[in-house]
């Protein structure tokens, strides 16, 4: 198992876990103190993503912007799987949370998508998954939140809505929040990502 740098808060007993994953350049304290914020009485923890591309630590390789090392993906999904599926373990939580932004947000999706199973809450800040997932019915009535920027010149807006279509073809209780402006995070998709985690 791939042992990632983290930080970790503890919650008390019967509360969500919550894992955060950091956008590229980011580190685990990015938003580990938010979501303790949001739930105050969760379980918390971040890992830091182990992949260094010019300095900057990511979840996983890619070749240039938006193009994914595809074998390297699934190798660092089934080993963040098996790290994250450990944790959900040793907490004993029944609700799982997973919160990530950018590339984040990718490696989150991409465990959900080969995992459904671990998370039974996600929300994605400005995913872009840039190929057609197969069919994965373990998905049904998972609740994900997609936030989106409709400039977003990282994540174009036809792939974000792709993905939104692709989990409600899943089954999947999608709730989507897009704002006018391009990558960076805006006060309404925190305010979106509140309303969305303490309203389950």
């Amino acid at each position: 198992m791939t042992d990632y740098v983290t930080a970790e808060t503890r919650g008390t007993p019967g509360a969500p876990l919550v894992f955060t994953f950091h956008g590229t350049g980011g580190s685990e304290t990015q938003f580990h103190g938010l979501a303790s914020q949001i739930l105050p009485t969760a379980h918390v923890i971040s890992p830091r993503g182990d992949v260094l591309e010019g300095g900057m630590a990511r979840y996983f390789r890619r070749t240039g912007e938006g193009v994914y090392d595809m074998p390297d993906l699934a190798r660092r999904t089934t080993a963040m799987a098996t790290f994250l599926r450990a944790a959900k373990d040793r907490v004993g939580a029944d609700r799982v949370v997973a919160i990530g932004y950018s590339n984040g947000a990718n490696i989150a999706a991409s465990v959900a998508l080969a995992q459904p199973d671990i998370f039974t809450d996600l929300v994605l800040l400005h995913p872009l998954i840039p190929w057609q997932p197969a069919a994965q019915p373990g998905l049904a009535r998972r609740r994900v939140l997609i936030t989106a920027g409709e400039n977003d010149p990282i994540c174009p807006p036809t792939l974000t809505r792709a993905l939104v279509r692709y989990l409600g073809a899943q089954g999947a209780d999608v709730t989507e929040h897009w704002h006018s402006g391009g990558h960076e995070v805006v006060q309404s998709e925190l305010e979106a990502m509140k309303t969305f985690l303490t309203t389950a």
